[in-house]
């Protein structure tokens, strides 16, 4: 095996709160699949708390953890979005947001502060949160002859497929679900079919 395709994420969105010198930092964490979530949960918690100072955050995503973003949202560079990150690759955490809404509380913190209290904010909505261990998987379309039917079929079965849409009719089409460990396998077993048309869609 040379990758290994599972991953450490949480089960749901949680929440947590740190208060340091007066300043409030409400930390949410959520679980997400692509950087479009991004968008819409930092609009939503921009409009829950409109008189907060900073909405800063930070993202994992991808097999290989390779996808990281962070925002500092006007904090010092590389003193919120950052100790956010940091919090995530430290617990090997990927496929996740965590943003953290800072009110001011009118005494400054300093660069150590900040990054203390992100750290922390973080580390407090995580605590209250349920990791669980998922899988990264490929998405593929199989098209196919009525007349082949059971063959495909057996090769779902064999495989252990998780079929997520099918249409059968004079030609068919099926789509499905399948571990990146496990594509290799299943990819030969269904072009090695005459006539079967198998086109990879995308990750999941």
């Amino acid at each position: 095996m040379l990758f290994d395709d599972t991953y450490l994420t949480i089960e749901e969105p949680t929440e947590g709160i740190h208060r340091v010198s007066g300043s409030k930092f409400l930390s949410f964490a959520y679980p997400i699949k692509s950087e479009t979530e991004i968008k819409p949960i930092v609009a939503k918690l921009k409009a829950l708390h409109p008189q907060a100072n900073h909405h800063c955050w930070a993202v994992r995503l991808g097999y290989d953890q390779s996808a990281q973003r962070f925002n500092d949202d006007g904090e010092p560079a590389g003193s919120a979005g950052r100790p956010i990150l940091n919090t995530l690759l430290s617990k090997r955490l990927t496929n996740i947001m965590v943003v953290v809404v800072r009110y001011f509380g009118g005494t400054l913190l300093g660069i150590p502060g900040l990054i203390s209290a992100y750290k922390i904010a973080t580390e407090e909505a995580l605590t209250n949160a349920k990791v669980i261990e998922r899988t990264f998987n490929d998405v593929y379309r199989v098209d196919f002859d009525y007349l082949q039917m059971n063959d495909v079929m057996k090769v779902v079965k064999d495989q252990n497929l998780d079929v997520l849409e099918t249409q059968f009719d004079t030609t068919c089409m099926l789509k499905f679900s399948i571990r990146k460990t496990h594509v290799d396998q299943a990819e030969q077993k269904l072009r090695r079919l005459n006539g079967v048309k198998l086109t990879y869609l995308h990750s999941s």
